[in-house]
């Protein structure tokens, strides 16, 4: 959290709004932010989760739409960014009422903001909000929609991970290589398997105890460890920060170069965990893929969806993820700047360039 508040915050990153909802008979305490809208509606995933604070919970959504912002520029897609955050213990206080009462104040904004699954959301909750909103994607096959989007999340970040390969060891397979993935729900999980199934060796951490049996189930051949600094010290090639945000942290960087790592390639959002980390990760000679490039796989899917969803159309836009990341290296390289700056300047221009064209009149 800067030393700025949340609001200010806000405005300083070009907001163009945020609501709070609230509905005390549900016990509903959300807050929905939309960064931006030049490339077109906002879209990006709702997040259910036990925030300590309401602050906490502006602050995180605040960070997740820009994100969304920039993430929905590079993967090609005409939406702008957004995010929403409902308040509390998913396990606890989600019921039908509380999302139907939140679908109502997403549809109150007319299609600014379109929303999906994300941390502590499923696709059945997007069919319940479904029934009092239309502005709703990643909803259930049976209710017109593309089911669960985490399949090419995972799948996108593989092919980040490829680009990785390419760059530092002109190969794009990640036979041979170690991989160390912290947090294995519902995209981590995924992406060991396309990991073991590409011949590399996994190792997992997660809080969950359930999870990670889960993946031990499905893949036996994959190494559990307590935690994230075990994990480091494991001599992983890659490192694949795949739970909540803010995993690159000083010390992070440190136990990366301490343990050899080479790359950096999760699922997570918002994994740089200050302003400077992605000068550090470079500094230090490891490569690291922007998060928000490598994981628009799942966006990528639920924007199919608002077209007539096909699952082959959207997985051969999310393989278009290996070329942005492998450009992305490229453009960095050329101008000596971090890979995450360079990926900034790509989707700004792409934003910049898109949003001049609504200077052009349309007679209708």
């Amino acid at each position: 959290m800067t030393d700025a508040s949340p609001l200010v915050f806000a405005r300083t990153t070009g907001h163009e709004q945020v609501v709070f909802c609230q509905d005390a008979a549900s016990g509903l305490r959300a807050i929905i932010a939309i960064h931006s809208t030049a490339l077109g509606p906002s879209l990006g995933g709702t997040r259910f989760y036990p925030y300590g604070s309401e602050q906490a919970a502006l602050d995180d959504v605040l960070h997740l739409s820009q994100g969304m912002t920039y993430k929905n520029a590079l993967a090609g897609l005409d939406h702008g960014g957004g995010k929403a955050v409902i308040i509390g213990d998913p396990r606890l206080h989600k019921t039908e009422t509380l999302l139907r009462a939140y679908g109502r104040f997403v549809e109150s904004l007319g299609g600014r903001y379109i929303t999906a699954c994300d941390v502590g959301t499923y696709v059945a909750d997007m069919d319940v909000i479904a029934r009092e909103c239309q502005y709703v994607t990643g909803r259930s096959p049976a209710e017109g929609g593309a089911g669960d989007s985490s399949v090419l999340t995972s799948f996108g970040v593989y092919q980040g991970m490829r680009a990785c390969a390419q760059h530092l060891w002109n190969t794009t397979s990640l036979a041979g290589r170690k991989i160390g993935i912290t947090g294995v729900g519902k995209v981590g999980s995924k992406l060991a398997g396309l990991l073991v199934e590409d011949g590399a060796s996994v190792v997992v951490t997660d809080v969950s105890p359930s999870a990670l049996a889960s993946v031990r189930e499905a893949h036996p051949e994959v190494e559990v460890v307590d935690d994230t600094e075990a994990l480091l010290r494991a001599g992983i090639d890659v490192y694949a920060p795949c739970a909540l945000g803010g995993a690159l942290d000083d010390d992070v960087v440190k136990a990366l170069v301490t343990g050899g790592v080479s790359a950096v390639c999760g699922a997570a959002n918002n994994q740089l965990e200050h302003p400077g980390i992605e000068k550090s990760l470079d500094g230090s000679g490891v490569l690291y893929a922007p998060d928000y490039v490598v994981n628009a796989g799942g966006v990528i899917q639920v924007a199919d969806e608002l077209h007539g969803f096909s699952f082959e159309r959207a997985k051969n836009k999310a393989a278009r993820i290996f070329d942005t990341t492998r450009e992305i290296f490229t453009l960095a390289a050329g101008d000596g700047v971090p890979p995450a700056v360079a990926a900034d300047r790509l989707a700004e221009r792409r934003i910049a360039d898109v949003a001049r064209l609504r200077d052009i009149h349309l007679h209708r």
